[in-house]
């Protein structure tokens, strides 16, 4: 608990409230694959690896985090613009890394947009690194 903050698994139940925070926020990109039915399926396959942090019964912040056996992967880390720069997005990385230590897993990656700068700095600060000689590629089936 961050003072009267608490950081809790993200449950299904909460996606209206995870969904409005993530599309609020700047830097976080969303598509069909956040679906409800899609988060339902990430949620239940990465059981108790994502996390909410919840004051005052609302929810602030939101982090999806899962695994493939071999890597972490974290995606749309988000707090709300008022509880900024008090350690929220910090705790909710840290709670991804936990988590993903104790499945065995020892490395996680993440996206970032090129032109999202706060994004960039705020996970430099945090110790995560760019990777070079890497291009991302997409399809839809």
């Amino acid at each position: 608990m961050l003072g009267g903050m608490l950081i809790q698994a993200m449950m299904i139940e909460d996606y209206e409230e995870i969904i409005s925070l993530w599309t609020g926020a700047q830097g976080v990109g969303l598509s069909d694959a956040d679906s409800r039915e899609n988060i339902a399926i990430y949620l239940e396959r990465n059981n108790g690896m994502s996390f909410v942090a919840v004051e005052d019964s609302k929810i602030i912040g939101a982090v999806l985090c899962g695994h493939d056996g071999r890597r972490g992967y974290m995606h749309h880390l988000a707090v709300s613009e008022p509880y900024r720069g008090k350690g929220i997005g910090k705790a909710l990385v840290q709670r991804c890394l936990t988590g993903l230590q104790a499945e065995g897993i020892k490395k996680c990656h993440l996206f970032v947009y090129t032109d999202n700068e706060s994004g960039l700095r705020f996970w430099s600060h945090l110790g995560f690194e760019p990777r070079n000689g890497l291009i991302i590629f997409s399809k839809d089936n």
